[in-house]
């Protein structure tokens, strides 16, 4: 199994439909963001966030971390070894959740409650990936693209925050600071996606070729 990381904007999941259209062998799942919109309890949680993000920063942040374990759980007795899924319990404790307790959402206990739980259940439950494919891009292209798409769930995005998803993805990937011992030895395959791949045949080959060469090799070892 690998796991396709990137800021929001990157085209993950463009990029994941055009892998399997080139690759048969590969086998995609996408985000399943129809999760983080449903009702619980009577209530969706997004809708709940988005009024008032320090009261249900905590809730929904745990609900996405549940959802993600099971996911993961799923996905990882697959059998095809070039399974690739989009976003994870990783990004989204490494990079969104994080980023939410630093912006103040969510206070020190209900962040230290949040941990306990990721420390208790992903080593227990979930093993980590054969490796990541990471999607880099600039937050000032992010940006571009995030309003040229003018997704509805989009509009309230600024620029800083995309920055501070940025350098989220840049510590965890490639700085690999602060994450657990066993990630620190799963490899990355790095794509400057900056270019617009989708109506670049050139630079989505080069792509192409990048993942086939990458999970080759990291399957031999």
């Amino acid at each position: 199994m690998y796991i396709l990381e990137g800021n929001i904007g990157a085209g993950k999941s463009t990029f994941l439909k055009l892998m399997q259209q080139h690759l048969k062998d590969v086998d995609v799942a996408l985000e399943p963001l129809h999760n983080w919109q449903k009702k619980v309890y009577g209530q969706s949680l997004l809708a709940n966030f988005y009024q008032d993000a320090k009261r249900w920063a905590y809730s929904i942040e745990t609900f996405a971390m549940i959802c993600r374990v099971k996911e993961h759980m799923k996905d990882q007795e697959e059998t095809n070894q070039n399974r690739i899924i989009e976003r994870s319990i990783y990004s989204g404790h490494y990079c969104f959740s994080l980023n939410g307790y630093k912006q103040g959402f969510m206070s020190d206990i209900e962040w230290n409650l949040y941990n306990q739980w990721f420390n208790f259940l992903i080593p227990q439950k979930c093993k980590p990936p054969r490796g990541f494919i990471y999607l880099q891009v600039d937050p000032e292209i992010a940006y571009q693209r995030i309003k040229k798409r003018n997704r509805l769930a989009e509009k309230k995005i600024t620029f800083s925050y995309l920055q501070q998803i940025h350098e989220h993805h840049e510590n965890f990937l490639i700085q690999k600071t602060g994450i657990l011992a066993e990630l620190k030895q799963v490899p990355v395959l790095i794509l400057d996606c900056n270019k617009e791949f989708e109506t670049d045949a050139q630079e989505l080959e080069n792509h192409i070729t990048a993942v086939q060469e990458f999970l080759v090799r990291t399957q031999k070892s």
